[in-house]
Protein backbone atom coordinates (compact mmCIF):
# COMPACT_ATOMS: atom_id res chain seq x y z
CA UNK A 1 0.00 0.00 0.00
CA UNK A 2 1.11 3.73 -1.05
CA UNK A 3 -0.03 6.61 0.81
CA UNK A 4 0.21 9.98 -0.67
CA UNK A 5 -0.36 13.33 1.81
CA UNK A 6 -2.08 15.93 -0.14
CA UNK A 7 -2.07 20.02 0.99
CA UNK A 8 -4.20 19.57 3.29
CA UNK A 9 -2.71 18.17 6.36
CA UNK A 10 -5.20 14.62 7.70
CA UNK A 11 -6.14 14.66 3.67
CA UNK A 12 -4.64 11.29 2.32
CA UNK A 13 -4.81 9.55 -0.63
CA UNK A 14 -4.24 5.81 0.12
CA UNK A 15 -3.35 3.49 -3.07
CA UNK A 16 -3.88 -0.21 -1.92
CA UNK A 17 -2.12 -3.33 -3.27
CA UNK A 18 -3.75 -4.44 -6.04
CA UNK A 19 -3.31 -8.25 -7.54
CA UNK A 20 -4.39 -9.13 -11.23
CA UNK A 21 -4.06 -12.29 -13.22
CA UNK A 22 -6.31 -14.11 -15.81
CA UNK A 23 -9.37 -14.66 -13.04
CA UNK A 24 -9.31 -11.16 -12.17
CA UNK A 25 -8.37 -8.65 -9.63
CA UNK A 26 -7.57 -8.80 -5.65
CA UNK A 27 -7.49 -5.57 -3.52
CA UNK A 28 -7.81 -5.36 0.11
CA UNK A 29 -9.90 -2.61 0.79
CA UNK A 30 -9.42 -2.14 4.67
CA UNK A 31 -7.28 -3.77 7.38
CA UNK A 32 -7.83 -1.36 10.75
CA UNK A 33 -3.35 -2.17 11.93
CA UNK A 34 -2.31 -1.36 8.84
CA UNK A 35 -4.39 1.97 8.32
CA UNK A 36 -3.51 2.62 11.68
CA UNK A 37 -0.08 2.45 10.73
CA UNK A 38 -0.56 5.30 7.86
CA UNK A 39 -2.26 7.79 9.96
CA UNK A 40 -5.80 6.39 10.20
CA UNK A 41 -6.98 5.60 13.54
CA UNK A 42 -10.41 6.05 13.47
CA UNK A 43 -12.76 3.48 13.96
CA UNK A 44 -15.44 2.98 11.18
CA UNK A 45 -19.11 3.08 12.32
CA UNK A 46 -21.11 2.64 9.70
CA UNK A 47 -20.16 1.61 5.58
CA UNK A 48 -22.26 3.45 3.03
CA UNK A 49 -23.12 2.74 -0.96
CA UNK A 50 -23.98 5.71 -3.60
CA UNK A 51 -24.76 5.04 -7.38
CA UNK A 52 -24.78 8.20 -9.42
CA UNK A 53 -24.92 8.72 -13.03
CA UNK A 54 -22.76 10.83 -15.09
CA UNK A 55 -22.60 14.83 -14.19
CA UNK A 56 -24.62 14.04 -10.39
CA UNK A 57 -22.82 16.38 -8.11
CA UNK A 58 -23.57 15.36 -4.39
CA UNK A 59 -22.53 17.89 -1.92
CA UNK A 60 -20.91 19.17 -0.30
CA UNK A 61 -21.81 17.55 2.92
CA UNK A 62 -20.79 17.35 6.44
CA UNK A 63 -22.22 16.86 9.80
CA UNK A 64 -21.34 19.03 12.73
CA UNK A 65 -22.70 17.87 16.07
CA UNK A 66 -21.52 14.51 14.72
CA UNK A 67 -18.31 15.34 12.10
CA UNK A 68 -17.68 12.14 10.14
CA UNK A 69 -14.19 10.65 9.00
CA UNK A 70 -14.75 9.54 5.64
CA UNK A 71 -12.79 6.67 3.57
CA UNK A 72 -13.74 6.95 0.02
CA UNK A 73 -13.55 4.20 -2.76
CA UNK A 74 -14.85 3.93 -6.32
CA UNK A 75 -15.86 -0.03 -6.58
CA UNK A 76 -16.71 1.44 -10.55
CA UNK A 77 -16.81 4.00 -12.48
CA UNK A 78 -15.39 7.57 -11.87
CA UNK A 79 -15.00 10.55 -10.29
CA UNK A 80 -13.83 13.63 -8.93
CA UNK A 81 -13.98 13.56 -4.87
CA UNK A 82 -13.18 16.90 -3.32
CA UNK A 83 -12.54 17.91 0.48
CA UNK A 84 -12.75 20.81 1.93
CA UNK A 85 -11.16 22.22 5.09
CA UNK A 86 -14.03 23.42 7.17
CA UNK A 87 -12.72 23.84 10.74
CA UNK A 88 -12.70 27.87 11.13
CA UNK A 89 -9.70 27.88 13.50
CA UNK A 90 -7.71 26.11 10.84
CA UNK A 91 -4.67 26.95 8.96
CA UNK A 92 -6.03 25.74 6.11
CA UNK A 93 -9.33 26.69 6.52
CA UNK A 94 -11.36 27.37 2.90
CA UNK A 95 -8.87 25.44 1.36
CA UNK A 96 -9.83 22.03 -0.83
CA UNK A 97 -8.33 19.47 -2.55
CA UNK A 98 -9.78 17.34 -5.55
CA UNK A 99 -8.85 13.36 -6.67
CA UNK A 100 -9.95 11.29 -9.60
CA UNK A 101 -10.86 8.01 -7.72
CA UNK A 102 -11.93 5.25 -10.60
CA UNK A 103 -12.83 1.15 -9.78
CA UNK A 104 -9.96 0.54 -11.80
CA UNK A 105 -7.32 2.26 -9.68
CA UNK A 106 -8.86 1.42 -6.23
CA UNK A 107 -7.62 4.61 -4.96
CA UNK A 108 -8.85 5.64 -1.90
CA UNK A 109 -8.88 8.92 -0.08
CA UNK A 110 -9.21 9.73 3.59
CA UNK A 111 -10.92 12.78 4.54
CA UNK A 112 -10.62 13.35 8.64
CA UNK A 113 -13.48 14.97 10.81
CA UNK A 114 -14.23 18.30 10.36
CA UNK A 115 -14.18 18.34 6.01
CA UNK A 116 -17.07 18.49 3.90
CA UNK A 117 -17.42 15.92 1.13
CA UNK A 118 -18.27 16.08 -2.10
CA UNK A 119 -17.83 14.21 -5.74
CA UNK A 120 -19.32 14.09 -9.18
CA UNK A 121 -19.70 11.19 -11.56
CA UNK A 122 -17.55 11.45 -14.62
CA UNK A 123 -18.67 7.68 -15.97
CA UNK A 124 -21.74 6.58 -16.85
CA UNK A 125 -22.17 5.25 -13.35
CA UNK A 126 -20.44 5.65 -10.87
CA UNK A 127 -20.67 3.40 -7.39
CA UNK A 128 -19.35 5.05 -4.46
CA UNK A 129 -18.27 3.24 -1.28
CA UNK A 130 -17.40 4.96 1.88
CA UNK A 131 -16.61 3.66 5.71
CA UNK A 132 -17.65 6.52 8.00
CA UNK A 133 -16.82 7.22 11.61
CA UNK A 134 -20.03 8.47 13.16
CA UNK A 135 -23.32 7.11 11.82
CA UNK A 136 -25.09 9.12 9.51
CA UNK A 137 -27.92 11.85 11.62
CA UNK A 138 -29.94 13.07 9.38
CA UNK A 139 -30.81 16.44 11.52
CA UNK A 140 -26.86 17.17 11.78
CA UNK A 141 -26.33 16.92 8.02
CA UNK A 142 -25.24 20.66 6.81
CA UNK A 143 -24.19 21.52 3.16
CA UNK A 144 -22.23 23.86 1.53
CA UNK A 145 -23.01 24.96 -2.34
CA UNK A 146 -21.19 23.07 -4.67
CA UNK A 147 -19.85 26.34 -6.28
CA UNK A 148 -19.39 28.53 -3.51
CA UNK A 149 -17.18 31.14 -5.15
CA UNK A 150 -15.22 31.52 -2.21
CA UNK A 151 -13.83 28.35 -1.99
CA UNK A 152 -12.99 28.21 -5.56
CA UNK A 153 -13.38 24.56 -6.36
CA UNK A 154 -12.58 23.51 -9.83
CA UNK A 155 -14.99 21.36 -10.66
CA UNK A 156 -14.57 19.17 -14.00
CA UNK A 157 -18.16 19.98 -14.82
CA UNK A 158 -20.49 23.23 -15.72
CA UNK A 159 -24.09 22.25 -15.26
CA UNK A 160 -24.06 19.30 -12.64
CA UNK A 161 -27.41 17.11 -11.59
CA UNK A 162 -28.07 18.10 -8.26
CA UNK A 163 -30.90 17.29 -5.28
CA UNK A 164 -33.06 20.12 -4.37
CA UNK A 165 -31.32 20.05 -0.82
CA UNK A 166 -27.48 20.38 -2.90
CA UNK A 167 -28.76 23.34 -5.25
CA UNK A 168 -30.45 25.57 -2.30
CA UNK A 169 -27.15 24.89 -0.29
CA UNK A 170 -25.92 28.44 1.83
CA UNK A 171 -22.17 29.17 0.97
CA UNK A 172 -19.42 28.32 3.26
CA UNK A 173 -19.76 32.23 4.87
CA UNK A 174 -23.73 32.03 5.18
CA UNK A 175 -23.89 29.24 7.58
CA UNK A 176 -24.14 30.36 11.10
Amino acid sequence: MKVVATELPGVLIVEPSVFTDERGRFVETYREQAYREIGIPEAFVQDNLSTSVRGTLRGLHFQRAHPQGKLVMVTRGEIFDVAVDIRRTSPTYRRWVGTRLTGESARQVWIPPGFAHGFVALSETADVVYKVTAPYVADDQHCVIWNDHELGITWPIAEPLLSPRDRNAPSLAELP
